[in-house]
């Protein structure tokens, strides 16, 4: 069986998508589209922009899911997909892929989604840091003990989970995590405490939206970040989407499930390859497809 995954932000480069565009009608004319709905040339930042363009959340997120989106679409007939999973903004480019979103309707959600927590953001200012080499259950049990806020919110592979949180909650967790034995603890570059308690007001702005739009039945499930199970009900799927901002992506949880599931080969669609690693992480037996 063929799985297909979706990346999410950080996998973003200059460039991304550019040689689509050249190479593929379809391409052009889904890039002219979603700079008609975004209501800038965000192709043109995606092309040939600066490092700092792509770094805005209002732009990061978007050219993710553009490109991703874009070059499932141009595989066409080689596109055949038995299950998707998108790691946190990717489940919207899976949900694009297997049919349950349309291109306009998961691009209008994914620019909502990113201004949603841009302003979550600023309301209240947050981090994230990356844990390596310690056991879940210890990162769990650190982060339950300190009073300010901080939760695991990526668990990216055997060994790498991130946490989310406050300054002050964040800072804490990484001074016991490495006193616990962690190999590291690295406050990240990003602008807020994303999968976390901080994340509520964005939820509910994008709750609303997601309500608000049309989800059709898929032709495979999507593996969802919040229990890393497999969906095909639109109403469960939708529940699980704006679940998500607030909870954490259980990614190894995820891929397990495929692989029982029956996944024989995994494809990453999109820019990056930072999937990749992490399903050879989780299963160094696992069969990874070049899109």
């Amino acid at each position: 069986m063929k799985a297909y995954l979706f990346p999410g932000q950080g996998s973003q480069f200059i460039g991304m998508g550019k040689e689509l565009y050249d190479n593929s009608e379809l391409a052009r004319e889904m890039f002219h589209q979603a700079d008609s709905i975004i209501g800038f040339p965000i192709s043109e930042l995606m092309f040939s922009g600066t490092d700092e363009d792509l770094l805005q959340t209002k732009v990061t997120q978007p050219s993710i899911f553009i490109h991703s989106v874009i070059a499932s679409k141009t595989m066409a007939e080689s596109f055949q997909a038995d299950m998707v999973a998108g790691h946190s903004l990717g489940e919207f480019s899976a949900l694009v892929a297997n049919g349950t979103l349309s291109f306009e309707d998961g691009l209008r959600l994914v620019i909502e989604r990113s201004n949603a927590m841009q302003a979550a953001c600023e309301m209240v200012r947050g981090t994230m840091a990356a844990v390596l080499a310690l056991d879940d259950e210890k990162v769990e049990e650190i982060c339950k003990s300190i009073k300010n806020i901080v939760v695991p919110a990526n668990y990216n592979c055997p060994g790498q989970l991130v946490i989310s949180g406050s300054i002050e909650g964040v800072t804490e967790a990484c001074e016991l995590l490495k006193a616990a034995g962690a190999k590291r603890a690295m406050i990240l570059k990003v602008g807020g405490a994303f999968h976390s308690p901080l994340m509520e007001p964005a939820r509910e702005r994008l709750a609303a939206a997601i309500e608000n739009t049309t989800f059709h039945q898929p032709i495979c499930p999507v593996y969802q970040n919040i229990t890393g199970l497999p969906y095909r009900n639109s109403d469960a799927i939708k529940k699980n989407l704006i679940a998500q901002l607030t909870a954490p992506v259980r990614w190894t949880q995820t891929i397990e499930n495929m692989i029982k599931d029956g996944a024989k080969s995994f494809t990453e669609v999109g820019p990056g390859k930072v999937l990749q690693g992490l399903v050879k992480k989780i299963n160094k037996e696992a069969e990874i497809a070049i899109g």
